[in-house]
């Protein structure tokens, strides 16, 4: 088995290591990840420069470029054949509701998902990771899963984890995204020279943490199995716009 790893922290970052060591006990490990931390970069990609890739072990790459810019250049450059599947992660933070659209986490994923490779983006729901080891474990479980069914389609999973002993996790939930409220205001400061800069300003509380949601279950201690896809077509609304048509 052949698997890429990715993510958006970096390729130091103490998630990114726990992964490594865990799916290097089902499979042949490469890792590509950026050289800095690249959180919220979504899923942007570098077309204004050429990107360097450093090898810095038999198995690891950092690219200085974009969570998506990794995975883009690992399956259609770096690597000789394309993997089994991708994982990106572990995420210092969670990924859900609308974080997902900002997420370089969920973005290296999707990337794989879609040049056609079966894609899982795992998160470790607390700033301050500390049970790296218990998404570690998570993410072998559900990787063996995805390969044994084998399915046509490649599946793009959102995972999040809360940060637990795994002993403390009550089960698994296939959910769907959850929502927050409107994010909050931008923060302005003032710099030495008195010119006004602005900080984004953090994101907004939890809207709907039902029975469900990613939201909800993670504060209930399960961890949460979003599917994913990529049509952002709004099919409630056929012919709202059919003035335009012609």
């Amino acid at each position: 088995m052949k698997i890429l790893i990715s993510n958006d922290d970096g390729f130091l970052a103490p998630g990114i290591k726990a992964l490594t060591e865990a799916l290097s006990d089902i499979g042949d490990v490469v890792v590509v990840a950026p050289n800095r931390d690249y959180s919220g970069a979504s899923n942007s990609l570098t077309l204004d420069r050429p990107l360097v890739v450093n090898q810095h072990e038999e198995n690891l790459f950092s690219v200085n470029g974009t969570p998506a810019d990794c995975v883009h250049l690992a399956l259609t450059g770096i690597l000789d054949d394309l993997p089994d599947i991708v994982v990106s992660g572990i995420n210092n933070g969670s990924n859900m509701g609308e974080d997902t659209l900002y997420s370089g986490t969920v973005a290296a994923a999707m990337e794989a998902y879609l040049l056609g490779v079966p894609s899982i983006a795992m998160s470790l729901s607390s700033r301050n990771g500390k049970y790296f080891s218990t998404a570690s474990m998570i993410a072998k479980e559900i990787v063996l899963g995805v390969l044994k069914e084998k399915s046509v389609k490649p599946c793009l999973l959102n995972v999040n984890v809360p940060d637990v002993d795994l002993s403390s996790l009550l089960g698994i939930k296939t959910t769907r995204l959850g929502h927050r409220q409107k994010a909050q205001g931008a923060v302005k400061v003032k710099n030495p020279r008195g010119q006004t800069l602005y900080w984004i300003g953090s994101a907004g509380g939890i809207k709907d943490n039902s029975n469900g949601t990613d939201f909800g279950a993670i504060g209930a201690n399960y961890v949460s199995i979003t599917p994913l896809q990529t049509d952002l077509t709004d099919v409630s609304s056929p012919g709202l716009f059919s003035f335009l048509d012609r």
